[in-house]
C-alpha cells in the first residue's frame, strides 16, 4: 500500500525484454536500503525488486498483464520514473490509500501555465459499466497519476484536470510530460468500494 507521495523521480538505465516480461533497471539513490522483494511503485504500479546487482542500480519485472494496463511499456532508457516505497505503518498518510494496482491510462491533452504552477488535462476512455463501479473522477477527489497523489478539478465525463505545484513538477516525471503523453491511473478505492456497496441495496 502507497500514499502516492513520491519520493524521487528515477532514470530508467537499461530495459530487456523476455518473452512478454519486461525487466526493467532504474538507477536509485537509496538503492543501498532496499531488499530482494520488496514492494516499491513505478508510475503507481506496484512491482517487486527482483535484483540488487551492487551498482546503484535495482531491477524489476513487469509481466505481460501490468504492460497491457499501464505505460510502463513505452518505457524509453533515459526516462524518469516516480517511484515510492511502501507505506509504514506508523506513518502520517499524506496523500490518500493508494494500492499500486493501475486501472487505466490517460492522455495527457494540454499543459497550462498559471503564473507560477501548471495545470494538465488528462483524458480517457470510459466504460460505462467501470464508471458504475467507481472508475470515474470526482471533483476535488483524489486520483493517482503515475504513482502522484492528486486532487481532481474540473471533473468532466472522460477527462479531469489537476494543478501541479512547482515542488511536484521538479522532482516527479511531470516535469516530462506534455500534451500526448501516456499516463498511469488509480481510481480511488474508497469510491470503488462505495460504489460496489451500492449494488447490494
Amino acid at each position: 500500500m502507497f500514499s502516492g507521495i513520491v519520493e524521487q523521480a528515477i532514470e530508467v538505465v537499461a530495459l530487456r525484454h523476455d518473452e512478454g516480461n519486461l525487466h526493467i533497471t532504474l538507477r536509485c539513490p537509496f538503492v543501498d536500503e532496499l531488499t530482494i522483494d520488496q514492494s516499491i511503485s513505478h508510475n503507481g504500479v506496484c512491482l517487486t525488486v527482483v535484483s540488487l546487482p551492487g551498482d546503484g542500480t535495482y531491477t524489476v519485472t513487469a509481466i505481460k498483464e501490468t504492460l497491457d494496463r499501464s505505460n510502463l511499456g513505452g518505457l524509453k532508457v533515459g526516462d524518469l520514473v516516480n517511484v515510492e516505497r511502501s507505506m509504514k505503518i506508523d506513518g502520517r498518510l499524506d496523500g490518500h490509500i493508494v494500492q499500486g494496482h493501475v486501472d487505466t491510462t490517460a492522455e495527457c491533452a494540454e499543459v497550462e501555465t498559471a503564473d507560477g504552477s501548471w495545470y494538465y488535462t488528462f483524458k480517457y476512455n470510459v466504460d460505462p459499466a467501470m464508471a458504475r463501479k467507481g472508475y470515474v473522477t470526482v471533483e476535488k477527489g483524489s486520483i493517482c497519476v503515475n504513482g502522484v497523489s492528486l486532487t481532481v478539478c474540473d471533473s468532466e465525463k472522460d477527462s479531469f484536470r489537476v494543478a501541479i505545484i512547482p515542488y511536484t513538477h521538479d522532482n516527479t516525471n511531470f516535469c516530462q510530460i506534455e500534451k500526448g503523453t501516456k499516463v498511469n491511473l488509480e481510481f480511488d478505492i474508497i469510491g470503488k468500494y462505495l460504489a460496489r456497496l451500492s449494488e447490494f441495496k
